[in-house]
């Protein structure tokens, strides 16, 4: 009978029962490495996260109302959250993780962002977490997600930055750039909440999940967020440039490219012009190919709204149109635009 067990030699023995043991000591190790990076970073920015309701509660309020979570990122009480999970509701009520409620109000909105800002009413020395730098993300990083999906709270889900850069519609209709993509779990009341990364900063306000696609959830970028949360405590909105068009997405045909000297597939097409407003002041006309605008090349509808951001308000700027097939340079002198935040 031959006997596996042991295996002796000049060089002395050997006990095959040792490697699979050595193999479960390795992986016991990273095991380990891994649970404590995401237990650290619950453990710093968990109790800086909140469950955010809104609806029934407040005056004249029906059906169960909302609920969502959402980040403390100041002692004094701002909390970011997302404007869907807020809606048209103007009284908050915020729970920490000891229990604790406190009512809050709305500072302000950007629902093409996806993006709220709050303040806990009479709160100071909140837990709060920082903003990080979304710019140093690498695809396959380690990022933890922290919310209150399906209601339960204070739930922990660990994962990967699977993309970075992708864009997603908001509910305004505008696209949402720099938006980062993560298989990190998302469920309904995860929205709001953080994105952190293993150093414990938070890189990202988690704020949609595609239906009926696993695995696929996205977070808006901490550096938009830092730009929003400025604006609003600046402005009580974000500013934006407004032209007074409607348009859509469509091909440059190759004759009228070739005609014009450009390399243009596609532009924005306008629509409608609003009387009044600085397209018609411009000379602008429904037909009109929009495929350029101080100088940034125009692609599309989606590209003509990014360029129209607050740094072009007020300025006259050279818009590159085709008209009929012909290139016409146009100048235009954009407004800021009214919002209901305002």
């Amino acid at each position: 009978m031959l006997d596996f067990t042991q295996y002796s030699d000049s060089a002395g023995s050997l006990d095959v029962d040792a490697a699979p043991a050595a193999t479960s000591d390795s992986d016991q190790s990273l095991l380990d490495a891994y649970s404590n990076a995401v237990i650290g970073v619950t453990e710093r920015v968990g109790p800086a996260v909140v469950r955010v309701e809104t609806g029934a509660h407040t005056p004249g309020g029906r059906g169960p109302g909302g609920l969502g979570s959402g980040i403390v990122i100041s002692p004094d009480g701002l909390v970011l959250t997302n404007s869907h999970v807020v809606g048209s509701s103007r009284q908050i009520r915020l729970r920490d993780i000891e229990g604790v409620v406190t009512d809050a109000r709305v500072l302000g909105v950007d629902p093409d962002t996806d993006l709220a800002l709050l303040r806990a009413d009479g709160a100071r020395d909140l837990h709060y977490a920082s903003l990080g730098n979304s710019r140093h993300l690498r695809r396959g990083q380690l990022v933890v997600a922290i919310g209150n999906p399906l209601g339960f709270e204070s739930t922990v889900t660990a994962g990967v930055v699977s993309a970075l850069g992708r864009s997603i519609r908001s509910v305004s209709g505008r696209t949402i750039e720099d938006v980062i993509q993560t298989d990190a779990a998302l469920n309904p009341g995860n929205s709001g909440g953080p994105l952190v990364s293993s150093a414990g900063e938070v890189i990202g306000i988690n704020t949609a999940i595609i239906s009926g696609a696993q695995g696929i959830c996205f977070a808006v970028a901490s550096n938009t967020a830092q730009f929003v949360l400025s604006e609003i405590i600046r402005h009580g909105y974000v500013r934006r440039a407004y032209i007074g068009v409607s348009g859509q997405t469509a091909p440059v045909p190759r004759r009228h490219a070739v005609i014009a000297g450009v390399d243009n597939k596609m532009g924005a097409l306008l629509a409608q012009i609003e009387p009044n407003g600085p397209a018609s002041r411009a000379g602008l006309l429904p037909g009109d190919v929009v495929i350029g605008l101080d100088g940034v090349a125009i692609n599309g509808v989606d590209d003509l709204i990014r360029v129209l951001d607050r740094d072009r308000i007020g300025r006259t700027l050279k818009m590159d149109v085709l008209r009929l097939g012909r290139l016409r340079e146009i100048d235009i002198h954009p407004v800021e635009r009214k919002t209901a935040g305002k």
